[in-house]
């Protein structure tokens, strides 16, 4: 397996500052939930938790589509379901890689059917070659081509989120 480095760690902590004022901005006023997708987006999370100007509160929701493979397997699974009450309030859907959009368009409803007043997504990546359905995220921190990436989050098989840049994995 080789990797290649395709994002490195300066651009991601740039691009992250710059979504946390973003969000701030467009959720000035607003009592606003950060709903972190598990286990990928945990790293992006904290960092635009931090990088935002207002005060958040911060839950976790847990899905499958992938397990241990490269590609999707269509089929989207709810793992873990968030705490929080979410009537009413503004909900950031906070996802590592938005790929085939299943799982954030599955993750989106569920969330909207719980009587949010306003539901955004806020992904880290973003593959819109790889969509098999339709989905725009409102704030995209990179847009990547559809190769396979590891680091800062995303992993394989368990393996390679602790990385601090994102690279591309190829197999040999």
């Amino acid at each position: 397996m080789t990797q290649q480095t395709i994002i490195e760690r300066r651009q991601i902590e740039d691009r992250v500052a710059e979504m946390g004022k973003e969000i701030s901005r467009d959720l000035e006023g607003h009592q606003v939930i950060l709903l972190c997708v598990l286990k990928g987006a945990v790293f992006f999370a904290t960092d635009l938790a931090r990088a935002m100007t207002m005060d958040v509160a911060l839950d976790f929701i847990q899905v499958s589509s992938y397990g241990s493979e490269m590609k999707s397997s269509g089929v989207v699974t709810l793992l873990k379901e968030p705490q929080m009450d979410v009537t009413g309030k503004s909900v950031v859907i906070v996802e590592d890689i938005i790929d085939s959009g299943m799982s954030m368009r599955e993750v989106h409803r569920y969330v909207a059917g719980r009587g949010a007043r306003v539901v955004k997504v806020a992904t880290f990546l973003d593959k819109p070659d790889s969509r098999r359905v339709p989905f725009t995220a409102d704030y995209v921190g990179f847009s990547i081509g559809s190769k396979f990436v590891i680091g800062y989050g995303l992993d394989y098989a368990e393996r390679y989120r602790n990385l601090y840049e994102i690279r591309v994995v190829e197999e040999s």
